[in-house]
């Protein structure tokens, strides 16, 4: 994107509305007289590189990418572009709290009960909902292919994981140990406040503690001693005055306002994701199915609990102000070598030297169908990428016998990112379902969150190690 016209119709609008066709070298896409392409700082776009490629975002909006999957711009509506208050766009969405001062009691309210405890295991997921993801086609890109779905590779039954000893235990599999931290502080008696407060500074860090939901558990205490590690500091959960001292230097306080735009409001959204795949595979994209789903996921939180913190508040029209988790900037960096950790139930993403950058709670294989030993190697990269079935080579679901393609979403099974590895049908990617990351178990690849897992994999390339350990 080389030319953006700050203060005027760009050239690229003006033959949209004389129905003039653009065609991009490889997308040959064409406008209608009413659209115009948009980029993500909200200027209108004059033209579009030669290596710009057509895709559907998580959304189902119509969006151009260049060859490293970066939004150049999202096809929009001229009508709504224009129908605004003023002439730019606006870009002032995020408002400081009024009227919630940190020593307000409602300023954190508790966060609604879960359906499972903070322990849950499961050997499965309910329904096969995380099924093993397929292979994506590498294109001619650096590091990274930023693509669509592909049938999973072709086995005879005889692969590797028809080798495993029905128990799922390999009895050859060499035990590898994991990293020691040193035990976080207990968390004691702590208000939802209080315990919301340390999730976001965790999360800021890029220590994430999973879904933000006003609760303790497992995923906090291994983020803080994670955190602990690298800072060479502890961090006591309890003190609430140094956690809020912690969140003013990392950006401000938990909470921060956000404006329900019209795209919000609009979707598009599907009512409802089927269990059953051949239903799903019907589907014109796997979407979120409302707008509360959506913002969670925005900004890293529980579904229930963001609208336990707006009680009455209607996300369907636009203008409402809500409240929301403000998280910050993402983590940034280099990683050059990723730990599985099965005990932990958690990611390690560390630099060249050795450096932890990050931390994630992850689900990694389970008894029946474990992850595998040893060292693989990261080959491909997909964002938000498309899902094949296929019945012969991982599992049966339902009644579902033939060969399936799924459209790419936030809901599909494999969530918004696929990090293929060198084991076949192995992989990391993101989940429909964020609030039972590290308290259940996958199929035998590492699922994460859509937005850890997004982290990751933009730090992350072709060739970087992943090592699975004990």
């Amino acid at each position: 994107m080389n030319s953006i016209f700050k203060t005027s119709v760009s050239l690229l609008t003006a033959a949209s509305v004389l129905g003039f066709a653009l065609a991009p070298a490889h997308a040959q896409t064409y406008l209608s007289n009413d659209t115009v392409l948009v980029s993500p700082e909200g200027d209108l776009l004059d033209y579009i590189p030669d290596d710009a490629r057509v895709m559907r975002d998580n959304r189902g909006r119509t969006v151009y990418v260049d060859g490293w999957g970066n939004i150049i711009a999202t096809a929009q509506s001229a009508d709504r572009y224009f129908a605004r208050g003023d002439s730019r766009p606006r870009r002032d969405r995020y408002r400081a709290v009024q009227g919630y001062p940190e020593t307000n009691p409602d300023y954190f309210p508790p966060a609604p009960e879960s359906e499972f405890g903070d322990e849950l295991t499961t050997s499965s997921v309910p329904e096969m909902r995380e099924a093993l993801p397929g292979d994506i086609e590498r294109q001619e890109l650096p590091d990274a292919d930023f693509g669509g779905s592909q049938p999973l590779p072709d086995f005879d039954g005889n692969g590797d994981n028809a080798a495993l000893p029905e128990n799922g235990v390999d009895p050859n599999a060499e035990f590898v140990p994991g990293p020691k931290f040193e035990p976080a502080i207990a968390i004691g008696k702590m208000s939802s406040a209080e315990i919301t407060a340390l999730q976001v500074f965790l999360d800021r860090e890029g220590f994430s503690p999973g879904v933000i939901d006003g609760k303790k558990g497992s995923n906090v205490t291994k983020a803080i001693e994670a955190w602990q590690s690298v800072s060479g500091e502890t961090l006591d959960p309890n003190n609430a005055d140094d956690i809020l001292e912690r969140l003013r230097l990392s950006g401000g306080m938990a909470f921060t306002t956000y404006e329900i735009t019209a795209a919000d409001a609009a979707g598009p959204y599907v009512a409802a994701i089927p269990e059953d795949y051949a239903q799903k595979a019907a589907l014109p994209h796997l979407s979120f199915t409302s707008t509360t789903e959506m913002l969670a996921e925005k900004f890293h939180m529980d579904e229930a609990y963001l609208k336990e913190i707006n009680p009455g508040v209607d996300f369907t029209i636009p203008g409402t102000i809500v409240k929301v988790i403000d998280t910050g900037v993402a983590k940034t960096g280099k990683v050059a070598k990723i730990l599985a950790d099965k005990g932990r139930k958690q990611i390690l993403a560390y630099a060249a030297d050795g450096t932890l950058i990050a931390a994630y709670p992850a689900s990694i294989g389970s008894a029946d169908t474990p992850s595998p030993s040893g060292l693989v190697t990261v080959e491909r990269i997909a964002l938000n990428p498309g899902y094949t079935y296929n019945p012969k080579i991982n599992f049966q679901q339902g009644e579902n016998n033939k060969v399936l393609t799924l459209q790419p979403g936030p809901n599909g099974p494999v969530g918004t990112v696929w990090i293929a590895l060198s084991k076949p049908t192995y992989g990391i990617h993101g989940t429909p379902e964020p609030s039972k990351i590290g308290k259940t178990q996958s199929h035998g690849c590492i699922r994460m969150t859509n937005w850890d897992a997004t982290e990751l994999a933009k730090m992350t390339s072709a060739g970087v190690t992943v090592e699975f350990v004990d």
